[in-house]
């Protein structure tokens, strides 16, 4: 997890710490060269409230969080020469060009981004997961729920068919459906979805596996699916142009999925895609005949 994500978050801390993590968050590059003495003028607090913060975070003090959040500013500054808002990533004074780029900065920010996060979390755990379930079942709405399409589009080179829970509104019947071999997929960049947290409970009750790709790594549905990805892209519920980040970060996140997956067993999946191309081009299956 980013440091600028922990800063955010802020869940477990004081209102000291708060001010503290504000400053520092809104001011990263300058952050890193501060002494102790200085942040602590800078944000009216004592050593000892910025010692406790650093701790919190999982540093053994302020030298080891200065160095780590030093390492991680460089590497986002070396690829971004300016940071694009992704709630409103252009402006009315912008043309059609600017637009352009501005639309692709914030893709390769999003992306890369989305990297840095999953860089430490368990994905090839996760590839195993959804290569041994018998059948997977995906609990997504709206915008989410058509990057799930990709992915299940995706899934069919693997002869894995994912089944959309939401696609006919029986998503509480498909989840009674599910079984211990089976696997439940949950995309929600909130991870605040009621019903799914119900559902989740009843999957933890039966024994099934459940895998949460989200924004919200303290929601409740985080706490109650087996394994979480975690992406999140400061972007907000309602005050945006639309789901620009989130849904770059969930499609990338699952592309990978879906490689380390094909990875996992790539001789045989090459095999199968050489006889499957046989069949469709020359073979039976051919759709146009000379």
């Amino acid at each position: 997890m980013l440091i600028e994500d922990k800063l955010t978050e802020q869940e477990t801390f004081t209102t000291t710490e708060k001010r503290i993590a504000d400053y520092i968050r809104l001011n990263l590059e300058e952050a890193v060269y501060l002494t102790i003495e200085e942040l602590a003028k800078a944000t009216y607090t004592s050593h000892s409230a910025i010692i406790r913060l650093c701790k919190k975070m999982g540093y053994t003090g302020f030298k080891e969080f200065r160095f780590e959040l030093g390492r991680e500013v460089h590497r986002l500054v070396a690829q971004f020469n300016h940071v694009i808002d992704p709630n409103f990533p252009f402006s009315h004074e912008d043309n059609a060009q600017l637009i352009a780029k501005k639309m692709a900065d914030l893709t390769v920010q999003t992306i890369k981004k989305a990297q840095l996060q999953i860089e430490g979390q368990e994905l090839d755990m996760i590839a195993t997961m959804l290569n041994q379930a018998n059948r997977m079942f995906l609990f997504a709405k709206g915008d989410s729920q058509i990057t799930a399409r990709k992915f299940q589009n995706k899934l069919v080179k693997l002869n894995k068919f994912l089944i959309l829970a939401e696609e006919y509104s029986d998503s509480s019947w498909n989840a009674a459906n599910l079984m211990k071999n089976d696997c439940a997929i949950f995309i929600s960049y909130s991870g605040r979805i009621h019903h799914y947290e119900r559902i989740l409970t009843y999957l933890n009750h039966v024994g099934t596996p459940s895998l949460l790709i989200t924004g919200n790594e303290h929601s409740e549905m985080a706490k109650k699916a087996t394994m979480s990805l975690v992406v999140s892209q400061d972007e907000y519920d309602f005050a945006k142009v639309a789901t620009f980040s989130s849904q770059i970060a969930f499609d990338y996140v699952l592309n990978t999925l879906y490689s380390v997956m094909y990875a996992q067993d790539f001789q045989k999946n090459l095999l199968n895609l050489k006889d499957k191309q046989e069949l469709l081009q020359k073979g039976l299956l051919k759709e146009y005949h000379n």
